[in-house]
């Protein structure tokens, strides 16, 4: 099977996972406490006016009607119209989504750059003194939520050692989002990084014993040349789909990051709407929130179809 059909094949597979997410978001969301017309009417929200609000938005028709409107307004590209801000729930979503693509995209290089070289060496070094400290000390930013590992950060890195990174924000332009997400990336590393250096360093060690590997160091290939062109490239592609469902579970946890960091993304948009009982807001930031996995694990699929080709052919 050529790659093209491979993708098509797989994109037909998340159809369904799609149309699912929609189905639990809608019904989901309105069993949370709470009426929205009466959230957004405050003091003023007597019986006949929560009702006309309630009539206005459709609240009162029956919970499949809703769904079917909402699917046919999505079908023609419209999520809604946010019932606190009185705009539209794709533009808000449109808005804050560039914070949230920052946050994880940053955080999963630095993952990398930190988990690629700490497996090199851990699986070259076995059993060795430097071998232990990077399998344990990595463990200690997983062992700790990611609330608690951001807080630390802030207090040494935002407000002691001359105030290094800012205490929140998006900043402004190419190298002001990057000084001012770097913490938050960070915290998304220590949280990725040990996982990937214990999923690469397994597979390394695997690898090593291969035949091929023999083979190519009886060659007389430089060390590194071995490591680079025949270990790493076939060791990674376990840990290519690692990455990929850490990437996935990233995607909710951004909510717990930006809430720490104050970044104006998507994560800190659905803390807001859940409080305001805005449905088309939660309900448009949980549709992004699940594209954007499906999206993430296609393309883990494909990169593991690009480095084994095998998988195509399965």
């Amino acid at each position: 099977m050529s790659l093209t059909g491979y993708v098509a094949r797989r994109l037909l597979h998340l159809v369904p996972i799609v149309l699912g997410v929609t189905i639990l978001c809608f019904f989901l969301i309105h069993l949370v406490p709470g009426d929205p017309a009466r959230t957004i009417l405050a003091n003023q929200a007597t019986d006949q006016r929560v009702a006309l609000l309630r009539h206005e938005w459709g609240l009162d028709r029956p919970l499949p009607v809703q769904y079917g409107k909402f699917m046919d307004r999505v079908a023609h590209g419209d999520l809604g119209t946010s019932l606190f801000y009185n705009v539209s729930a794709g533009h808000l979503v449109l808005q804050r989504l560039p914070v949230t693509l920052w946050l994880i995209t940053f955080g999963t290089l630095l993952s990398i750059v930190i988990a690629v070289p700490s497996a090199l060496h851990a699986a070259t070094h076995r059993d060795k003194p430097s071998d232990h400290v990077v399998r344990a000390v990595p463990l200690v930013g997983l062992g700790f939520p990611q609330f608690w590992v951001g807080i630390v950060l802030l207090l040494v890195f935002g407000l002691h050692f001359g105030r290094l990174f800012p205490v929140g924000g998006y900043g402004s332009g190419f190298f002001g989002h990057l000084h001012s997400m770097f913490l938050p990336a960070l915290t998304v590393a220590f949280t990725i990084s040990p996982i990937l250096i214990r999923s690469l360093r397994a597979s390394l060690l695997e690898v090593f014993e291969s035949d091929y590997i023999t083979t190519a160091r009886s060659k007389g290939l430089p060390e590194r040349r071995v490591l680079a062109n025949h270990a790493l490239r076939n060791a990674v592609i376990s840990t290519v789909t690692v990455l990929g469902v850490n990437i996935g579970y990233l995607v909710g946890g951004t909510l717990v990051i930006e809430a720490v960091y104050a970044l104006p993304g998507l994560g800190q948009l659905m803390i807001n709407a859940i409080n305001q009982r805005d449905f088309p807001v939660v309900q448009a930031v949980t549709l992004a929130f699940a594209v954007m996995v499906v999206l993430v694990y296609l393309l883990t699929d494909v990169a593991h179809a690009l480095l084994d080709p095998r998988v195509r052919f399965e």
